[in-house]
């Protein structure tokens, strides 16, 4: 019974992380033809699992992945740093593209192979950054491994049933993008504080996130009712 409660805790854990991976999935993927989008979201999130279990199992062997190496620094905090900034970078250079409407260049295949590595690429990265808390406190709450592979398996499942429905969802409406990019640059600085021992409180991210979100849907009822009365 002890095992199934921290199951679910695990993967509540895990599906919260889900929101973020989401997010940031469907960015990277926006830059691709919408043929080579599913088969690219779906390697990247399997090599993506395979790269969570075996971090699971490295931090299960270094104890000391909290103490400090440099100076007040851990090898956690330099995670979360490089992590932040590489989410910042990726969110801001999205951002310009998609508000300056810039186009690839000549050699339309060359560069649909490089998007598609660079995105699976990304796609590992960014899903091992966002892990790494919820990995390090699913070792704490538990000892039994096949219990957290359980949980990261499951939410897996339906972090790639939703990806694709609600990345469509987003991608056909530009304002909403642009809020997506909005919360991946809040979770960047988020990262990178957290890297700076400064711990910021999730409630004050995901609540006004959320009624960003609400805001926004209310925006795009209005401008289709005003579409459907012309």
């Amino acid at each position: 019974m002890d095992l199934l409660i921290t199951f679910f805790l695990i993967l509540g854990l895990e599906l919260v992380l889900g929101i973020d991976n989401i997010l940031v999935i469907s960015i990277l993927v926006s830059g691709l033809d919408p043929k080579d989008r599913d088969r690219t979201r779906t390697i990247g999130l399997v090599i993506a699992l395979v790269a969570r279990i075996v971090l699971l199992f490295l931090i299960l062997a270094l104890t000391s992945i909290r103490d400090p190496i440099l100076w007040t620094f851990s090898l956690r905090d330099f995670v979360l740093l490089g992590g932040g900034m590489f989410l910042l970078w990726k969110a801001i250079k999205e951002i310009h593209h998609t508000i300056e409407i810039i186009e690839d260049p000549s050699n339309p295949e060359a560069n649909a192979v490089n998007r598609k590595a660079s995105a699976i690429k990304d796609i590992v990265l960014l899903d091992i950054v966002f892990s790494f808390d919820s990995v390090l406190t699913a070792v704490g709450l538990t000892s039994h491994i096949y219990v957290i592979i359980a949980a990261v398996i499951v939410s897996f499942g339906g972090i790639l049933f939703f990806s694709r429905a609600i990345g469509d969802f987003i991608l056909a409406r530009p304002s909403l993008k642009i809020l997506a990019l909005s919360f991946l640059i809040t979770i960047g600085v988020t990262l990178f504080l957290e890297g700076l021992h400064q711990h910021v409180p999730k409630g004050y991210i995901y609540l006004p996130m959320g009624f960003a979100i609400v805001v926004e849907l209310l925006q795009m009822r209005l401008e289709h009712n005003r579409k459907k009365k012309v």
